[in-house]
């Protein structure tokens, strides 16, 4: 029997039908040998009383070498069934009855990461969202729930370790004589779809701990690595249980299995994935060490570690029907995971984070050509949808309805979603139908922030007159592609307002100085008795995923950023007046200083603060990247963009010159902690640096030197390496030579010493990271370190990436074909890297086209569906 593979075909909403039948639980053998593994699976199928087919089922496989069918231990004849292209359709099922399979694969040769693959000599598996087929045949769709039952074998010697979901159940010495092969049976009580199964065997280091639930149960909590590793575990397995008991008492979610397992993984397309009770995570999301992993880094363990936690409920036990329904629980755990993090940290720095990455990333998706609805109506290849509009728009969306219901019937609304959809797979319909049903809202309206693809403007104007203020809202929804027309949406907008001494206002009767606005209409106005001379604080704790369109002052911004309690508009404030500026640099590049002028009394008044809280105070003095400055212009010429940002660093850094001397030397630490503020200082510290370096201070290079030979930990070390790299300062080089003599062996630091050189500004670093694809210690099927040097060139350094020549558009091109032929899913999502590509002006967008359209022809299909919707933009 040949292997199969699958066509590409377009996938619709409206065409969803249930299955033809079944699968009550499966049997699966997976026997691992050098070179083959073969998979026994047993399938007790059931017709489905939901489907109207008969007695025709078809399986999902792919690259699979089928040696026997069975039905009911009856071996098939070739003409009771068809394989091709990916699918195994059998004929005459009865209503009830096994399916037994005997399949090859080579997880050796995987380098898709897709199925079962090896890493660094483990083998481990991927089958979200369609891996499961690459290892055996299974009507791979979420709405089939099974439980599993797997046994995997392997030489005990070499793989000491095997598991796989559920909780052990059996284990021994295979009987063949001196054989050294063992098995362990694991068994999965949940029904649960194949996307969520997993499986690991290898010789690796374990953190063993205990977590008590709230009703007595001891869970056993263990965190795999590689043995070199084991000491990068802790932090992890601290933000495990904080997890654990944060969602028992905020969503009354508890555990529910004797075991919870994490491995990390070298070799991943993604951060994390959830399967139940068996958590595969890609390396850089689980290790954490003070002197290898940054403050950032910390957090991003923390909070994936939530994340994938939280999924145990809202994507395990309660899943999505079918891939259009993503959001439905990674939109949900998104903002499970946001709320966590703002607890555990603090929360105004938390949603300004959430805020900036959603505006600087997710909003471009939404305008550009790869804009699509959070619950699309067509797909080809479903990875190619596990995007920031499903993730963070849809983490958005939810918290709308949070904060609609308020936080007491959102809890309950969740509980009666959990309940009453335990062991379903449901849509994103039925999500809000809870909310309904414990509100007693009408949230049919509300519903199109799932269907209606793009970003709302909301464009507000103000009058006074007849004594009272009012505020008047307009919404209006851009076209996006295959979506002309745009029906109002609803908007919650919390606001407030600020007198002329930065105090709020009583907005009502009961002197609150805060409400919340509904708009669902394409305009709408409200009005207030308030004083003339108001400043509107609008949007507060970005109350709803729009593009707010107010003329403010610069005086109003002012007043703003010094007086405004909410963090988010605060940090607003600061971008708007750095934009402003910066736009006007776009057009005058020689008025920088003017520029700068202007701001350092606004920008003194942050610094003067910056003690009561350094994290907040770091966003506050940032500016906004050259990416999102870009993004405010077209036609696009990114040449402009660096040369106006540049400027207004190097003014910034003269204009403030002593206070960010001040900050680098009174903020550095003698003791290493780990808390919040201590790292809000060490970002405040890297920030000082930069901008000295920036205004060409004379001792930038020497403290920036004498902070990368003696760092207290890794975001030191890396935020000196920066100064000196990014500005060419003196020493430079050498920091480079030595940064990677230390860390050569430490893979996820390596990683970071690719990036910084990736991130130099200026067309040269085209010729240094054509250098670097060739360094050694580069791997193409390494997706981490792909991403590190190929992605942050792309998506993190316009200047370069966008270089007059051309240099960086054939790279790119280059980089793209290379990787497509060894993982398809990581080549698409770099592929996204050129979906600015209608804002160009005409020189560039043609040069980038050309090259696109070469990669196009001999691509994936994965590679194809993107940069098609590109070139047709």
């Amino acid at each position: 029997m040949e292997i199969g593979h699958a066509a590409v075909a377009i996938t619709r909403l409206q065409d969803y039908c249930p299955p033809a039948y079944l699968v009550d639980s499966v049997a699966l053998d997976v026997d691992i040998r050098d070179g083959v593994t073969t998979v026994t699976s047993s399938l007790s199928l059931r017709r489905n009383p939901a489907s109207a087919d008969a007695t025709v089922m078809t399986f999902n496989g792919e690259g699979l070498l089928l040696r026997t069918l069975a039905l009911d231990d009856v071996v098939l004849d070739s003409d009771r069934y068809h394989y091709e292209n990916g699918l195994l359709t059998v004929e005459g099922l009865p209503e009830a009855c096994t399916l037994t399979s005997v399949v090859d694969i080579e997880p050796e040769k995987n380098t898709a990461l897709e199925g079962l693959y090896q890493s660094n000599g483990m083998y481990c598996t991927q089958c979200e969202a369609e891996g499961f087929r690459h290892i055996t045949f299974f009507p791979d769709r979420p709405d089939v729930l099974a439980r599993f039952t797997t046994t995997v074998r392997a030489d005990k010697a070499r793989y000491p370790l095997l598991l796989s979901n559920g909780n052990p159940v059996a284990w021994g010495e295979e009987e063949e004589g001196g054989s050294g092969r063992h098995w362990v049976t694991w068994e999965d009580p949940f029904p649960k779809p194949c996307y969520l199964f997993a499986l690991v065997a290898g010789d690796l280091a374990c953190l063993e701990d205990t977590f008590m639930t709230v009703s007595g149960r001891k869970v056993a909590l263990r965190l795999y690595a590689e043995h070199r590793d084991l000491d990068k575990l802790d932090h992890a397995m601290a933000s495990l249980k904080n997890a654990m008991r944060w969602d028992e008492q905020v969503y009354g979610r508890e555990y529910d299995l004797d075991i919870y397992m994490i491995v990390a993984v070298s070799h991943f397309n993604m951060g994390a994935m959830e399967n139940k009770g068996l958590n595969i995570f890609n390396t850089s999301c689980v290790l954490a060490h003070p002197s290898t992993t940054t403050d950032a880094g910390f957090q991003r363990v923390e909070s994936v570690v939530a994340h994938e936690y939280f999924h145990n409920w809202s994507g395990n036990r309660v899943t999505c029907r079918d891939w259009f329904q993503l959001s439905l629980k990674e939109g949900f755990t998104v903002f499970r995971d946001q709320q966590f993090s703002a607890d555990m940290n603090s929360a105004a720095v938390q949603r300004v984070e959430n805020v900036d990455f959603l505006v600087n990333h997710q909003f471009p998706e939404d305008q550009g050509p790869m804009a699509h609805a959070v619950r699309p109506e067509e797909y080809q290849k479903i990875d190619n949808f596990y995007t920031l509009t499903i993730y963070e728009k849809g983490a958005e969306i939810v918290r709308m309805q949070y904060h609609l219901l308020g936080a007491e019937n959102f809890r309950k609304a969740t509980d009666h979603y959990f309940e009453a959809n335990d062991g379903k797979a449901v849509t994103c319909d039925d999500f809000v139908a809870s909310m309904e049903a414990v509100s007693g809202r009408d949230l049919g309206q509300f519903k199109r922030w799932y269907s209606q693809a793009g970003t709302p403007v909301l464009t507000v104007t103000d009058e006074y007159r007849e004594g009272q203020y009012h505020l008047t809202f307009r919404q209006h929804t851009p076209a996006t592609p295959g979506q002309e027309d745009k029906q109002p949406l609803v908007i919650p907008i919390r606001l407030a307002l600020l007198d002329d001494q930065g105090a709020p206002c009583a907005l009502d009767a009961n002197g609150q100085g805060e409400q919340v606005i509904i708009v669902d209409q394409a305009q709408e106005t409200v009005s207030f008795a308030v004083p003339e001379g108001v400043t509107p604080s609008l949007l507060r704790g970005f109350s709803a995923p729009v593009v707010l369109d107010y003329d403010y002052t610069q005086a109003q911004l002012a007043r703003l950023l010094a007086y405004d309690s909410d963090g988010y508009c605060r940090w607003n404030a600061a971008q708007r007046l750095y934009f402003a500026a910066l736009d006007r640099l776009v057009v005058e590049p020689g008025e920088a200083d003017a520029e700068a002028a202007a701001l350092v009394p606004v920008l003194e008044q942050v610094i003067a603060r910056s003690d009561e809280d350094p994290a907040q105070a770091a966003l506050l003095l940032t500016l906004p990247s050259e990416v999102a400055l870009g993004d405010r212009h077209t036609p696009l010429n990114p040449a402009s963009i660096h040369l106006a940002h540049r400027a207004m660093k190097r003014a910034l850094g003269k204009a403030l010159q002593s206070h960010w001397l001040s900050l680098a030397e009174n903020l550095l630490a003698t003791e290493l902690s780990m808390d919040g503020r201590a790292m809000g200082r060490r970002q405040l510290r890297n920030l000082a640096l930069d901008f000295l370096a920036a205004g060409e201070h004379d001792e930038a290079a020497g403290l920036a030197v004498e902070l990368f030979e003696l760092p207290l930990c890794m975001s030191e070390e890396l935020g000196a390496l920066k100064v000196l790299v990014h500005h060419d300062l003196p020493g430079a080089d050498q920091a480079l030579a030595q940064f990677a003599e230390r860390w050569q062996d430490e893979a996820l630091v390596m990683d970071q010493w690719f990036a910084v050189q990736a991130t130099v500004p200026g067309e040269q670093t085209v010729d240094r990271v054509n250098g670097l694809l060739e360094h050694p210690a580069f791997d193409w099927k390494t997706p981490n370190r792909v991403r590190a040097l190929v992605g942050t060139f792309t998506n993190g350094n316009p200047s370069a990436f966008h270089a007059e020549s051309g240099a960086g558009y054939r790279l790119f091109a280059q980089a793209l074909s290379r990787l497509d032929a060894i993982n398809p899913q990581v080549a698409a999502r770099l592929a996204n890297g050129a979906a600015r590509l209608p804002r160009l002006e005409p020189q560039r967008r043609e040069r980038l086209a050309e090259v696109l359209a070469d990669v196009q022809k001999n691509s994936s299909g994965n590679v194809a569906e993107v940069l098609g919707r590109i070139l047709s933009s």
